[in-house]
């Protein structure tokens, strides 16, 4: 036996999925082609995890985003979903988790993970927190 999905559910669901096809293409292509627009993505006090290094603050993403090699990412998967409100104080806040594959300046094509936190301030959204790590195999 299924249960339906309340109504207001569904529809936050569906917000989610189409704001995270929006954010994710403006996100790849800020940072495949305007690394230099990086910060205005972030919150003020937002925190990029990189591979287990990182930055917070979207003036000191804006400079680790510079220092990275030219990259190119190719997202395969998406996925979205409503973070519920007593989680957020009815902040509107969506987790968006993409893998792909993405290629830094000569380096051979390698496989990544990432997880987004993002927020509505004003008619914007914004990343309170991004979480990217390559898929190196361990072995």
């Amino acid at each position: 036996m299924t249960t339906a999905i309340d109504p207001e559910l569904r529809t936050k669901i569906d917000t989610a999925c189409r704001t995270a096809e929006e954010f994710t293409k403006l996100y790849y292509e800020s940072v495949d082609k305007k690394r230099h627009q990086m910060a205005r993505l972030y919150m003020d006090n937002g925190l990029l995890v990189w591979n287990g290094n990182g930055a917070n603050g979207k003036d000191n993403i804006q400079k680790y985003f510079q220092e990275l090699p030219r990259s190119e990412h190719i997202m395969n998967t998406l996925d979205a979903q409503p973070i519920i409100d007593d989680a957020v104080s009815s902040q509107l806040t969506f987790i968006i988790q993409v893998s792909g594959t993405v290629k830094f300046q000569d380096n051979p094509t390698k496989p990544f993970q990432q997880t987004f936190m993002i927020t509505a301030q004003g008619d914007k959204w914004k990343i309170a927190s991004d979480c990217f790590r390559l898929q190196d195999a361990i072995f």
